[in-house]
């Protein structure tokens, strides 16, 4: 799981991550925690909360208008709206959120919150990345990505349905992925779910595709290839 805690206010922001932890622990739950000072920034980073602690009132474009923009790309992360301003109760309703919880914080209450985003986030797909293009931002789910390459100096994702371009190097993106996904070749990163045999240099793939994979990583593919199967993954 992510939770992402997006607070303009620094002091805030620490507080609200020291809950999240009390939380975490509490409940023997994991999570990677980070936080952003702005909606912008969000959209920005590419990433796709789990479970997004979103204030109201921030710099720049405010909480509710960044939800709005999630929500029209398909983004359905569940939100907790934080803040100091009772008067936008009726608009979190419009973005489906979770909870509306008024500063200061009451830890049971915060707590209670978080267990039904918690159990919501752990009910959909899994989690998700976002893409950006200009003033576009499109939503894909990890796990329905089959392979990344480099091609004509661009980043493409690419699902059984549709290639989405990514603003960012294999490299980067690599960072952002989880175990599923195998660097098969300088300009290749294959999803090991989708995988359906092997060729001498070849991955060959579920949505017919093929994939390079290098001479020196031949032998790792093969091995790790074989893992995911056993585990049944």
């Amino acid at each position: 799981m992510t939770v992402v805690i997006c607070e303009d206010e620094s002091y805030f922001a620490a507080r609200l991550q020291e809950l999240v932890n009390q939380y975490l622990q509490q409940n023997g739950r994991c999570a990677a925690v980070w936080t952003c000072d702005s909606g912008e920034a969000l959209l920005r980073s590419g990433q796709m909360p789990d479970v997004l602690l979103m204030d109201i009132r921030l710099s720049g474009e405010n909480g509710m208008e960044t939800m709005r923009r999630l929500r029209a790309a398909g983004c359905d992360s569940p939100v907790i709206f934080i803040t100091a301003y009772p008067e936008y109760v009726f608009q979190a309703f419009d973005v489906d959120a979770v909870q509306y919880l008024i500063k200061p914080l009451e830890r049971q209450k915060f707590f209670a919150a978080m267990d039904k985003a918690w159990n919501r986030a752990a009910s959909d797909g899994g989690p998700t990345i976002l893409l950006t293009n200009g003033a576009a931002v499109t939503k894909v789910r990890i796990k329905d990505i089959v392979y990344c390459e480099v091609f004509d100096h661009q980043t493409m994702l690419h699902t059984m349905t549709h290639p989405y371009r990514y603003a960012g190097t294999l490299d980067s993106l690599e960072q952002r992925l989880d175990r599923r996904f195998f660097r098969c070749h300088r300009s290749y990163l294959v999803n090991l779910g989708y995988v359906v045999g092997k060729e001498p240099g070849m991955a060959l793939l579920a949505d017919g595709g093929r994939v390079y994979v290098a001479r020196r990583k031949q032998q790792e593919f093969t091995m790790r290839l074989l893992e995911w199967c056993r585990k049944g993954e």
